[in-house]
């Protein structure tokens, strides 16, 4: 089965008030399997806008990452961002290597 990913992009405007969110965000993924696989660091835009920090988080399943994003406790934990970041997340399903075809 294919892993599933949060993909998000983010510009902090008010870094005081994004830091009490990712201070507690790693405890609301690992509760869901999740791991991050990207949080910051350097980057180059290649093609297209970009925004001056990248986090990937891996779930073991596609269901699973939508499961932490729309549950109630992560709902509680989004608001503590709110005005503090703009932010763009995608949820993607990954492709198992044995999936991936050269068609």
């Amino acid at each position: 089965m294919p892993n599933g990913y949060w993909i998000a992009r983010v510009e902090v405007t008010d870094p005081e008030r994004y830091n009490a969110y990712a201070r507690a965000l790693p405890a609301h993924v690992e509760r869901f399997g999740g791991r991050f696989l990207v949080m910051g660091g350097c980057f180059e835009a290649a093609e297209g806008e970009a925004r001056p920090r990248n986090v990937v988080i891996e779930f073991n399943d596609y269901e699973t990452a939508r499961a932490c994003w729309h549950s109630p406790e992560y709902a509680e934990l989004a608001r503590l961002r709110e005005g503090a970041a703009a932010v763009d997340v995608l949820i993607v399903e990954g492709r198992a290597p044995e999936q991936v075809s050269s068609e």
